[in-house]
């Protein structure tokens, strides 16, 4: 029988604090179930697997960071909602690391398609409207803005910018005007 009170969501909220104390690639059923001090087994009513629980806790993760980034864009365009956007990324990944991180899991095409994913798309485009961008400019934009928010996030996260001057804030804000500017004169094909 299953433990009373454990469900697949609250095994998901659990494993997503677990992934912000001790990284995201420790988190598996076993170390779960060592958390409600339950046996695996038990566990297994809840969810299929170690990658199913992953799975279950990227997909809080991404509801959670559009969540914050809808509420960041409200009434917001240009480059308000260009650094707006960007700071969401770059605060949720210093608050929940873990989460963070598996925000980041590649999903089957099927998950993925149902997953807040689809929302970040949407926003990071609703913002590239106001640079009126093309398609598909567009998508090359949002893979440009991705890959400089992730990155960024990433080489900071992992303490990439500690040992060197200026502040990781400067440089962020310079690389969030630079954005901007290249946004606003993006180069014709």
């Amino acid at each position: 029988m299953a433990r009373v009170g454990l469900t697949p969501e609250r095994l998901a909220r659990a494993g997503a604090e677990l992934a912000d104390e001790v990284g995201f690639d420790q988190v598996t059923v076993s170390a779960l179930a060592r958390r409600f001090d339950v046996k695996v087994a038990s566990l297994y009513s809840h969810v299929k697997s170690s990658q199913d629980l992953r799975t279950r806790i990227a997909l809080l993760a991404l509801g959670e960071l559009a969540d914050r980034a809808a509420d960041a864009l409200a009434g917001r365009s240009g480059k308000d909602a260009l650094t707006a956007f960007a700071h969401v990324y770059r605060d949720y990944a210093t608050e929940h690391p873990g989460r963070y991180a598996a925000a980041r899991l590649r999903l089957d095409p099927e998950t993925a398609a149902a997953s807040a994913g689809v929302r970040h798309a949407a926003m990071m485009r609703a913002i590239l409207r106001g640079y009126d961008l093309a398609e598909p400019d567009q998508t090359h934009a949002v893979r440009l803005l991705g890959s400089v928010f992730h990155g960024y996030v990433s080489l900071e996260t992992a303490g990439g910018f500690s040992h060197s001057e200026p502040d990781p804030q400067e440089s962020w804000v310079r690389i969030l005007d630079s954005l901007d500017a290249l946004l606003r004169n993006w180069p014709a094909a």
